[in-house]
């Protein structure tokens, strides 16, 4: 299911008008738009808890968009350009689907996250206490950001459970399966990341040569498995049938989603076949 939800959620990081939305609002620049938008349903929050609650960022880059972001937009403002720009992006890409299909997903979607569990996960339960939304697209975007939120605070409870910080965690993605991009992107120096690279030998995740050991893939697979488990109940809840009939509803709308997302991206999806 995470691979379904992940992909209607991320149009607002990738998708042009998402971009545009923010900026129009004043928050020019990706950064801005992306800590205000994502950080908007905590408040005018400063940047340590967005430090925590999003995990694989250096501080030192939270601390140049946050709290200043607030003075360019507020975070009711900056929620409503996120929003704005995620429905824009989702009409432009689902058009060809019938609005019956569009409203049976959202309201699917909003089933299994009303069932979510907020307890530990901030973002989740932040995104959860927004007012519902209008329309269907609005409805279906916000419902697939509250999930992918609630999944995201057990995957960092499980990273934390499993000693990962956060640029080990990263290191071991780029060692696994991502590029090296992403360590300065999330902005750790070439220090830190060498410096992360070592735990990992030490701790015997990686080959002094960088590679990844069968002990490093089965402490992921740890994490992996304990992440799902914590991102289960929604899907229990809605049950076996609505699911299914979900993620068929999904389908086409993850599909036409990655058209958007670069195939490198950081936030780890698996490579969509045409």
């Amino acid at each position: 299911m995470w691979t379904h939800v992940e992909p209607a959620h991320a149009v607002t990081y990738f998708h042009p008008r998402s971009r545009a939305a923010y900026e129009a609002v004043g928050l020019r620049g990706y950064w801005r738009g992306y800590f205000a938008g994502r950080a908007a349903p905590l408040g005018e929050v400063g940047a340590a808890p967005v430090t925590a609650a999003f995990f694989v960022f250096a501080p030192h880059m939270v601390s140049r968009a946050l709290p200043a972001v607030w003075s360019l937009a507020t975070p009711q403002e900056a929620l409503r350009a996120r929003l704005t720009g995620a429905v824009q992006a989702l009409a432009e890409l689902t058009y060809e689907l019938p609005e019956a299909h569009l409203a049976e997903t959202a309201e699917l979607l909003e089933a299994a996250a009303s069932a979510v569990d907020d307890a530990g996960r901030v973002l989740g339960a932040a995104n959860a206490a927004l007012p519902a939304a209008e329309y269907p697209l609005a409805r279906l975007w916000q419902a697939a950001t509250t999930l992918r939120e609630h999944r995201g605070g057990g995957h960092v409870a499980a990273l934390v459970a499993a000693g990962l910080d956060p640029v080990e965690t990263l290191a071991w993605r780029v060692a696994l399966d991502m590029s090296a991009q992403n360590l300065l992107l999330r902005g750790w120096s070439e220090q830190e990341c060498q410096a992360a690279r070592e735990r990992l030998v030490a701790r015997g995740w990686l080959t002094p040569h960088g590679q990844p050991t069968e002990a490093g893939r089965a402490g992921f697979r740890a994490v992996e498995d304990a992440t799902d488990l914590a991102a289960a109940r929604p899907w229990q809840e809605l049950g076996a049938a609505r699911t299914d009939r979900l993620r068929e509803l999904l389908d086409p709308i993850a599909h036409r989603c990655h058209t958007v997302i670069p195939s490198d991206s950081p936030i780890g999806l698996p490579a969509r076949a045409a």
